[in-house]
């Protein structure tokens, strides 16, 4: 063989092997293209989701993205019963109830069942949760409604609502849905006791809530002191245990001067709406020699004074002011 063949046989394998270089390189550079662009996709929808990862409800707003296939990358709103919707699909897919991850694997096996794809790659996130939310009301400083993402307490909530009222009652309501007969609902409440339960005296009081729960703090009772005392006015009952007698005397700050023997509790009816007059011998409960009688919430308590001894004390007051001023006069002009 020459040495012209020779050198043309050489230049034939340089050729071959620069050419397979290239095309090991220009494939390389595509599939990382390729990944960057997915990756892209990818953030495009995830990167403002850092929300906790919880199973996927109705009408919570999901991410979904689909590699390679922008027509199908989109946000996407569960519907009511449930279900998502994607285009070139004919089935419904249904997402409530499931992970992120099980989401992924019901689309990818959606796509494939309908050719749409040969091997997609999906990714799911959840954008927004909607399908837990918790109410708080009644005696809060903020009434407040606000999704349960991660873990909410009971305490939780109340701090979600910036705490309680000063007027805020001894009970604190819960109410949630439970699955009942026939597929229906039906809606149990829990007592909690405040005090208990800010008093940490048992940490199983501040309930763990999943979403779903109504939050209630009603107002606390009021009993109502009028007539002859220093101080009248409406006073709430905050502390869950029953008002008394006493007590609505010492929130009036006492009696006034020429107070009653005896006085009135009025008192709501059941089912009619007027009220019964309760009569009480005031003195004895205040000598100790009869007991404290208990008030319940709307329960008007009624002070009378004693006419007959303001009476006597105008008289003499009058008797004095009188004597007072013949005894200035004798003075001035007596002389």
């Amino acid at each position: 063989m020459s040495h012209a063949d020779i050198l043309e046989a050489l230049m034939k394998h340089l050729t071959i092997l620069l050419l397979a270089i290239a095309v090991s390189s220009s494939a390389s550079a595509q599939q990382q293209m390729t990944t960057n662009r997915a990756g892209m996709g990818a953030t495009a929808l995830s990167e403002g989701s850092n929300l906790p990862i919880e199973k996927i409800g109705r009408d919570d707003l999901v991410g979904i993205t689909v590699y390679d296939a922008p027509e199908l990358t989109r946000t996407v709103r569960v519907t009511s019963e449930g279900d998502i919707r994607l285009p070139m699909l004919r089935q419904h897919i249904r997402a409530a109830g499931l992970f992120p991850v099980e989401l992924e694997s019901a689309i990818t096996a959606a796509l494939i069942d309908e050719n749409v794809l040969v091997n997609p790659i999906v990714t799911v996130s959840v954008v927004e949760y909607r399908s837990r939310p918790i109410s708080v009301s009644g005696a809060v400083k903020h009434p407040i409604t606000f999704q349960a993402t991660g873990t909410v307490t009971l305490l939780d909530a109340i701090s979600q609502a910036e705490g309680l009222t000063d007027n805020a009652g001894s009970e604190i309501l819960v109410t949630r849905l439970q699955a009942g007969t026939n597929d229906n609902s039906v809606a149990l409440t829990e007592r909690i006791s405040v005090r208990r339960l800010i008093g940490g005296e048992d940490p199983t009081l501040n309930l763990n809530l999943e979403g779903g729960e109504q939050i209630r703090v009603p107002e606390a009772g009021r009993v109502f002191v009028v007539g002859n005392v220093k101080k009248p006015g409406a006073f709430y009952i905050t502390d869950g245990s029953e008002s008394s007698v006493m007590k609505a005397l010492a929130l009036s700050e006492g009696l006034d001067t020429f107070s009653a023997h005896k006085a009135y509790i009025y008192r709501l009816e059941a089912g009619t709406g007027g009220r019964n007059e309760i009569r009480i011998e005031l003195k004895k409960i205040l000598d100790r020699k009869s007991p404290d009688v208990p008030l319940l919430a709307s329960d008007i308590l009624y002070v009378p004074s004693a006419s007959g001894l303001q009476a006597s004390m105008k008289v003499l007051q009058t008797s004095i002011g009188v004597g007072t001023g013949l005894a200035s006069a004798f003075m001035i002009y007596g002389r």
